[in-house]
């Protein structure tokens, strides 16, 4: 085996390939075993560290340690064997084939040893004996065979026949030796046979040998060889294996049973007595307290069990849940005599832990090293005072628990709970990872028994914890609540929130991405020791090193569109000065980490940025992943949140602007898209503060919003964001591009649909009436119908028609409509007519003009035309916000002033309006025109084909300039795509996020089309005049960029609105 040559990745012992600096490549060391793509050549600590878990992960086989293999042998890593050439990827699986290929190569040997000495029918067929011809020949060795001889009757696998006769003997492949030779292979034990004979040899391969042999026959085992023939028969018996049925590894047919006996029968089912028992041991004689191992074999915390028979009272009860469960069933069953396990072996216990009294000199001493406060000192000494007047052990060390690497301590509780139902608790400290662990709380949160058993073991094994408080010389905080682990990564508090503001401002990623970063590839290359890049703090003055990289966890993923590359280890670095935490967030390197055990490559994050472009989840891209490369991603909340991590770091600037029609359209469409449903209740937004004005700083906002995604990848699932924003009235805030809107602070007022009450001018103007409302119930679909019987009382049973009837009849109740239309929310939308989104508000409440007079009131500069369903209800709520301006006006929106004479003339469709400064701007009309038109008029406009008295005067079809250019369809062919994400949209920050990221690349799709359409249309360049709207490059100076403007409003609106 040694003289073979071996596979790089075959070593003996805990050797290693000599490790140089690479002089082709790079600067830097590789891994011996794997390729640049597995493990980026790195410095030499990286890749010693890299080596310690090839070696944890290696198989050992004799003198031979096998590392897995990465040099792209194979797709996958994988094992090589020191056998044959095969490659094996599972670890077990490889075990078994090492056996196998070792046991096969060794009868494979013994098998072409055989063949060479029975090339002939006449030649024995004599396997592993002593020589059986002694000469000074080169004569083949055969070597120990049993008998040569069948007497079994059973048809034989090889036959041979002992001749009397001479021949010669060149076949045994014998050159140049003596004339005679005489064998004596009486050793062969061969009993009875002939003393001599002369053999036919010729089969047996010898060339040029000797012209006679004497062989005796009794060597042979021949008896009564009288017969000058004797054929002898040899049966070799296959080896069946078979599979177990349980853990599907191959075993001898004949060992099967013994397997399962051994590896799989149920070892609760053995009798506990003498012979055999739990290991246990007694810890509070007086109660008759016992802690005893919970299973048979493997590592478990010790468990409870009291067995107390003697004295008053008699108590027999076991700490385990199943336990207890099967011994009420026992008892019900009238089986008072059954016992469980834990209890046997608390019965047959024959040891005891010794007791410790603790003294306070060492509790003082512990403080005094900041192992942790005054405080919790006094806890401690209650406690203390507590048990000793219960006549119980404070705190017991048991010594039944297998691993070498913990130690359970028992530490007294007064109340009994899930946790404790002896008045116990078991604290586990682990020596290796320096953890402790309490069922009472979490793993790395601080409770009173784990400083209780830090006091027991700085008393007993002082050696464990040095006199600052840990093995790493870190003093612990002495703060309420604090953790055990000293170095406590994902931080809390303020340590939280730094980092997420630093990881936010400092590792934002790009918006438009290096080609060569965009496009998926299998064959991409990914580091697998993820460690931050960071060495100095960037948040203490001067500079200050940070710590050696700390790790995280060895078993990350990086999730890709082709697969999952598992055991990458990811690292976070500390400054020592403030605690910072740093940890890993490269871009450069073509990943995105989500949550240090979770990093996705940037191809596969933006597969999910257009898949949701085309109306497709990302629950339903994480079904088609697992679908297409057949391994199991993780769960679909969690790949989203980690989507919209990577969206929050992205640099998007968000613009929401037009080329053609700029920072400030003259016409906008305004629409609401209405959701399918809403779990939200009127219950479930709380009310705002008393001093509330509607004023919202819509960059805090949405900067939170932005914090809470990247927070999610630092708290556990479940745990407290700090950074949360659920929807509120007070900071609640739409969408407004940074030169559209008038500043930072916008208007959101929805806390008045529920508090206000409507004036009486405004209830003249109301248009929707209980008709309408009824319309609108019956366009709902069925789940929505039924779910607002549920809300409302009524009969959700029956045929749709049955409960729309029960719901109108129940609409008269006004308690009722509210039930049905106050949750049900919408997206308000404004747009310019070349279908770009300029404003973007989620509604808590039922849209209305509030909601759109909040968002035009926001803005730098109103424009002259809106175009809206509920004209006139508009134009009068937005002047009765602000009565000292009157902002829609003339004649109240209308396009002229609302006589008799005009209402006729437009209803015969004989009276036109024209507005020219839409088609060539006009000289400012005062500080508040509008820049693009230079007009101070707004007008609030339909394309209904209303009849009734002054509407008529609002039809988009009375002005010229905009008849047949201007088109709200462009509204409904967004709605329409908006339609389509409603099975995954939800009222919640995380869906109002994603909303704004899906309109703002909707956003861009549509302006890079126009923008390319002018492009090539004008055949010039693009630029951006001072209100954002594209002009031609002018180099002649011929016309003047205002007049480039001017006239490309109106004529490039119908080529934009169909992009």
């Amino acid at each position: 085996m040694e003289g073979c040559t071996r596979h790089i990745s075959i070593q003996k012992g805990q050797t290693f390939p000599q490790l140089q600096r690479c002089t082709k490549c790079c600067n830097n060391f590789h891994c011996p075993f794997c390729m640049a793509s597995v493990f980026k050549p790195s410095r030499l600590d990286k890749l010693k560290l890299h080596l310690k878990i090839h070696s944890k992960k290696a198989v050992v086989h004799g003198d031979f340690n096998f590392h897995r293999c990465g040099l792209g042998c194979r797709p996958s890593l994988h094992f090589h064997c020191i056998y044959c050439s095969t490659t094996i990827i599972r670890k077990s699986d490889f075990k078994n084939h090492l056996l196998v290929c070792k046991h096969k190569l060794h009868s494979e040997s013994a098998t072409k040893m055989v063949s060479i000495t029975s090339s002939a029918v006449t030649a024995p067929s004599i396997i592993n004996t002593q020589s059986i011809i002694n000469t000074t020949g080169t004569v083949p060795t055969i070597i120990n065979t049993p008998s040569i001889i069948n007497t079994t009757g059973t048809v034989p696998a090889f036959m041979y026949t002992l001749s009397t006769t001479s021949t010669d003997v060149t076949a045994l492949g014998i050159k140049d030796g003596p004339s005679t030779t005489s064998t004596d292979v009486t050793a062969l034990g061969i009993k009875d046979g002939p003393s001599t004979t002369s053999t036919d040899v010729t089969a047996l391969g010898i060339k040029d040998g000797p012209s006679a042999t004497t062989v005796n026959m009794t060597a042979l085992g021949i008896k009564d060889g009288s017969s000058p023939t004797s054929t002898c028969k040899i049966r070799v018996r296959p080896v069946i294996k078979k599979r177990c049925p349980m853990c599907s590894i191959l075993v001898n047919k004949t060992n099967l049973q013994k397997h399962i006996e051994r590896k799989h029968s149920d070892q609760s089912e053995m009798d506990i007595g003498d012979t055999f028992q739990l290991t246990s041991e007694c810890i509070d004689e007086t109660n008759g307290i016992f802690t005893v191992l919970k299973i048979v074999k493997g590592h478990s915390v010790p468990l409870h069990v009291q067995y107390k028979t003697m004295g008053e009272n008699h108590r027999i009860l076991c700490e385990s849940k199943e336990c207890q469960v099967n011994i009420d069933i026992a008892q019900r069953s009238g089986i008072t005599s059954y016992q469980c396990v834990h209890i046997s072996a608390a019965s047959f216990c024959k040891s005891s832990a010794e007791t410790v009294s603790l003294e306070e000199e060492v509790l003082t001493a512990i403080v005094r090293g900041k192992l942790f406060s005054e405080k919790k000192k006094k806890e401690c000494l209650v406690l203390q005072q507590l048990a000793n007047s219960s006549r119980v052990p404070l705190s017991v060390h048991t010594s039944i628990g297998v691993s070498t690497t913990k130690m359970f301590i028992s530490v007294f509780e007064p109340s009994v709970s899930s946790y404790s139902r002896f008045g116990r608790v078991m604290v586990v400290y682990n020596t290796q990872m320096n953890t402790w662990h309490c069922p009472c709380t979490k793993v790395r949160r601080s409770c009173l028994h784990k400083y209780v058993a830090k006091w027991h073991l700085f008393q007993t094994h002082r050696e464990l914890l040095s006199t600052d408080g840990s093995p790493h010389n870190t003093p612990h905080s002495e703060e309420e609540g604090v953790t055990d682990d000293i170095h406590v990564y994902p931080p809390k508090g303020l340590g939280l929130e730094y980092m997420v503001n630093y990881i936010l401002q400092i590792k934002k990623i790009p918006a438009v991405l290096p080609e060569d970063m965009r496009i998926p590839s299998a064959r991409k290359d990914y580091p697998r020791n993820l460690c931050p890049n960071e060495t100095l703090c960037q948040g203490c003055p001067g500079e200050v090193p940070l710590g050696d990289p700390m790790l995280i966890t060895q078993t990350a993923k990086i999730l890709t569109n082709w697969c999952i590359i598992e055991d990458v280890a990811t690292y976070c670095k500390q400054c020592p000065q403030c605690g910072i935490f740093y940890r890993y967030q490269e871009w450069k390197d073509g990943l995105h980490n989500f949550n240090d055990h979770i990093i996705l490559d940037i191809p596969l994050c933006l597969t999910f940025r257009n898949l949701l472009r085309v109306h497709t989840s990302v629950s339903r891209a994480v079904e088609y992943l697992q679908l297409m490369t057949g391994v199991e991603f993780p769960p679909p909340d969690t790949m989203l949140h980690a989507y919209l991590q990577f969206e929050a770091l992205t640099d998007h600037e968000y613009k929401y602007s037009c080329p053609s029609c700029g920072d400030h359209p003259p016409v906008v469409i305004l629409g609401v898209h209405k959701p399918s449903t809403s779990h939200l209740s009127e219950n479930d937004i709380k009310e705002p503060p008393d001093n509330f004005n509607g004023e919202v700083n819509l960059e805090k906002f949405w900067e939170a919003l932005s914090k809470e995604m990247i927070c999610r990848g630092l708290v556990e699932n479940g745990g407290h964001n700090p950074f949360a924003a659920p929807p509120n009235y007070h900071f609640w805030a739409p969408w407004i591009g940074k030169n559209t809107r008038q500043s930072d602070t916008v208007l959101n007022t929805e806390f008045e649909k529920v508090c206000a009450s409507k004036s009486a001018s405004e209830v003249l103007e109301m248009t929707v009436t209980e008709d309408s409302l009824s319309e609108e119930l019956f366009k709902q679909k069925d789940d929505v119908v039924r779910g607002f019987c549920n809300e409302c009382g009524v009969d959700s049973t029956g045929s749709r028609g049955d409960i729309l009837l029960r719901l109108a009849g129940e609409m008269k109740s006004r308690q009722t409509c509210e039930k049905i239309w106050s949750c049900s929310g919408g997206w308000g939308v404004i747009m310019c007519p070349c279908g770009i989104v300029y404003s973007l508000k989620c509604n808590l409440r039922a849209a209305s003009p509030r909601d759109f007079a909040d968002l035009l009131l926001s803005w730098q500069h109103m424009p002259n035309v809106m175009i809206y369903d509920f004209a006139q209800s508009l134009a009068t709520h937005i002047n009765l916000r602000a009565p000292e301006k009157l902002p829609i006006s003339p004649f109240e929106g209308l396009l002229v002033e609302p006589t008799q004479a005009h209402i006729e003339l437009a209803k015969r469709g004989q009276l036109k309006v024209s507005l020219p400064w839409l088609g060539e701007k006009m000289e400012m009309a005062g500080p508040h025109g509008h820049p693009a038109t230079g007009s101070s008029d707004h007008y609030v406009l339909h394309e209904r084909n209303s009849e009734d008295g002054t509407d008529v005067l609002r039809k988009l079809t009375l002005v010229p300039q905009l008849a047949g250019k201007v088109n709200s369809e462009v509204a409904e062919r967004l709605f329409a795509k908006m339609k389509k994400n409603n099975y995954f949209m939800s009222l919640s920050s995380a869906h109002l996020f994603l909303m704004r990221n899906i309109v703002h690349h909707y956003n861009e799709n549509k302006a890079n089309k126009a923008s390319t359409r002018l492009r090539k249309s004008s055949g010039s360049n693009l630029l951006t005049d001072a209100y954002g709207q594209a002009v031609l490059e002018n180099p002649g100076g011929s016309r003047s960029t205002d007049n480039v403007i001017e006239d490309s409003i109106l004529p490039s609106l119908m080529d934009l609105s169909s992009a």
